[in-house]
């Protein structure tokens, strides 16, 4: 009977190694010419919080930055902004920007203000506690947001009144803003300080601002009051008027860029968490970080250091955060975090000049997808984890080929990649329908060297009709066998689990357990899943259904009984698949994975569990369904084994089970869209002795390389 359950896709095929460049439609931008990348490389803006919608979203209300050396803030247009507000080396900060807030309610007891901000910091309205001095004590602050529109700011406030209940004490949180009176200037940071806790003191919101001067240095200023628009601004310059006749009070002009000095009291007020909380203000203002050890520490980014300069402003009324950097040393993280270290310098070069070029286009392309950055640092542009994936190999790498790009006719080359094309490179059909001549389907039959190494995996049956897979490693071979000839195992350890995929999966419940002396019946022995060869599955139906759902134009069917692959491209890849013979409309191939549960790649089979077809020596077809007595079905007949289901062997003593209910198995090859560079294939060709420009050469069709 052969492989019965692999067709095209079947039969071709860490640190870990991430697939990258998932960005819809990325080849079809406009041509980048060489000249216009080459005036562009000096530095790259990588966005690390944004939020543009369905393009990009990864947001924080508030950054938490650091750095081993001395550091400072400032506002300007551009990086070179003089400092503003200076920081020691080893001193923790906060930044948030200036807009809609709710301010959910103000105390002296510290208890209260923490209890309310483990309530609020259990729901999507996110807390930040601000601590201000009044001359008779301290009080704190509890605010929610950011909102990017005054709508949701009074949604979450209708929110935060129930959630916070408990320790308003009859106060009712009120939408607040970017909107602020000036009490007056200051010569310094203290003078401003002591009229702010004045103003405090007679219960109206006052703090320091600082503004760039005429002399490169800082202006002091006590703003009062943060209104949401101009009607609560003059509610607010009637009430501190009324309390303090004889302040002057002046309109702020929000296009003028400041720093807001507050004090943040973290989650714990009262303990030695505060810290120095600065607020960007003005429109359209940009606050610029910057350490002269050029290295700043990003605590919501995982703890990452980065190179060069922070960049914190507002885009869609949430905060953004850019890191600007040196092109050349953002490759440095960029190569390091793509792949590991250790691989052979070829390789990395390699790596180095395509994820040089495909950045190259992004900076130079028209199409500004990021809006107030080049790239964002994950998968959808190039993985960047900063400077702890650096490592001397990966420097020497980059700098060896220092401003090298793929051209095609005087173009850039977008030059994507994935982590493992599965022994075949993709067409650009069957990842976003179409794309540039620099791409096709092209051998990478060296991808298998992510298999080396890998542990061999025991699909087995257990006695009570369960079915999963052991490592090699703890498994003992009986050497008895079935009357069809199935062989026998047990394992070597006490409650040895038995996984749902041939890998170990630290979060999902084992499948069984087996301890020494059970035994259990082999159906086939696989190699772990991972970048080459893998299993998914098997999904139901209405898990099937679930994840479909409003990924396909038309809507998928309600129940799902059967599931095929019924166009591949060129490399074998799956480009159209019918449900109950209905076409499942995506918008473009690579979809296909996020539309099924997450698929390594498209490059798959899918097997039915609940049915199989048998096609007898005669040509005649019978369709097997599992039954609750099992029953092995192979060239020599029928015979029983203990357990459930239907057993289906094939003329390799390979088995596989027909179990009652359908759901469908996804066996597959590769990891990513498949398109350009396999990282794995690179590796295995500079093991085999090849140069970075043969791998390219290889993977980007009739492209050349040119220093910038």
């Amino acid at each position: 009977m052969g492989n019965w359950w692999r067709t095209k896709a079947g039969q071709w095929g860490s640190k870990g190694i991430l697939a990258a460049v998932l960005a819809t439609g990325v080849l079809q931008l406009p041509a980048v010419t060489a000249e216009a990348a080459g005036t562009s490389m000096d530095q790259i803006r990588v966005g690390l919080f944004l939020d543009l919608g369905s393009t990009y979203k990864s947001t924080t209300p508030v950054v938490t930055l650091s750095s081993g050396q001395s550091w400072s803030a400032g506002v300007s247009a551009s990086s070179g902004a003089p400092a503003l507000v200076s920081f020691g080396a080893n001193e923790t900060a906060k930044f948030s920007v200036d807009g809609l807030r709710v301010k959910v309610l103000t105390t002296s007891d510290a208890k209260t203000a923490a209890d309310a901000y483990k309530k609020l910091n259990a729901t999507a309205d996110k807390p930040v506690i601000f601590a201000a001095s009044t001359g008779a004590g301290t009080v704190y602050q509890v605010y929610t947001g950011m909102y990017a529109s005054l709508q949701a700011a009074n949604d979450a406030a209708a929110r935060t009144a129930k959630t916070a209940a408990g320790q308003l004490n009859g106060q009712t949180p009120v939408v607040t803003g970017g909107n602020h009176l000036s009490a007056g200037t200051y010569a310094s940071e203290a003078e401003a300080a002591a009229a702010a806790q004045q103003i405090q003191a007679a219960g109206a919101d006052a703090f320091v601002a600082v503004q760039p001067g005429g002399d490169g240095g800082g202006r002091y200023a006590v703003w009062v009051g943060e209104a949401a628009d101009a009607s609560g601004l003059a509610a607010v310059r009637s009430a501190v008027s009324a309390k303090l006749p004889a302040a002057t009070l002046s309109e702020v002009d929000a296009s003028q860029p400041a720093l807001i000095i507050r004090s943040d009291a973290g989650s714990s007020p009262g303990s030695t968490a505060a810290v120095k909380h600065i607020v960007v203000s003005g429109t359209n203002a940009k606050g610029w970080i910057t350490s002269s050890g050029d290295q700043l520490k990003v605590a919501e980014r995982s703890g990452r250091t980065y190179r060069g300069g922070m960049e914190i402003s507002m885009v869609n009324g949430q905060l953004a955060l850019v890191n600007e950097l040196p092109f050349e040393q953002y490759l440095y993280a960029v190569v390091g975090g793509e792949v590991p270290s250790s691989w052979p310098e070829e390789s990395l070069k390699a790596q180095a000049v395509a994820a040089r070029s495909y950045a190259a286009f992004q900076i130079s392309s028209s199409n500004n997808k990021f809006k107030v950055a080049d790239v964002v640092d994950t998968t959808l542009s190039q993985v960047y984890n900063g400077v702890a994936s650096e490592a001397p190999s990966v420097i020497g790498a980059v700098d060896a080929t220092e401003g090298e790009v793929l051209l095609q006719n005087g173009n850039v080359v977008e030059a994507v990649f994935s982590s493992n094309a599965g022994g075949a490179s993709a067409d650009p059909t069957e990842v976003w329908n179409s794309g540039g001549a620099a791409f096709g389907t092209v051998e990478s039959k060296e991808d298998v060297a992510a298999q080396n190494g890998a542990k061999t995996w025991y699909h087995v049956l257990l006695s009570n009709g369960i079915t999963g897979y052991v490592r090699e490693d703890n498994v003992k071979e009986l050497g008895t066998a079935t009357a069809a000839g199935l062989a026998k195992v047990t394992v070597t350890a006490k409650n040895t689990n038995v996984r749902p995929l041939p890998l170990i999966q630290s979060n999902v419940e084992p499948a069984a357990q087996m301890n020494p002396g059970d035994t259990a019946v082999v159906l086939e022995q696989v190699k772990e899943s991972g970048t080459y060869d893998w299993v998914r599955g098997p999904y139901t139906s209405a898990e099937l259904v679930a994840t479909l759902k409003g990924k396909t134009s038309t809507a998928a069917p309600s129940t799902i009984s059967t599931l095929e692959v019924t166009k591949r491209g060129p490399s074998g890849r799956a480009i159209q698949i019918k449900a109950n013979g209905q076409i499942l409309d995506v918008k473009y191939p690579d979809m296909f994975r996020s539309a099924l549960n997450g698929l390594p790649s498209t490059l798959f089979d899918i097997v039915p569990t609940g049915s199989y077809t048998v096609l007898s020596a005669n040509g005649t077809t019978t369709k097997v369904s599992g039954t609750s007595d099992t029953s092995v079905i192979s060239a020599s007949g029928t015979s029983s084994i203990a357990g459930k289901g239907t057993i289906v062997m094939n003329g390799d003593s390979k088995a596989r089970r027909i179990e009652a209910g359908e759901a469908f198995l996804f066996v597959g090859r590769g990891n990513g869209h498949g398109l350009g560079l396999s990282q794995w294939g690179a590796k295995g060709m500079a093991d085999a002795g090849y140069g970075y420009q043969d791998i390219l050469k290889h993977y980007y069709q009739n492209v050349t390389i040119v220093k910038e």
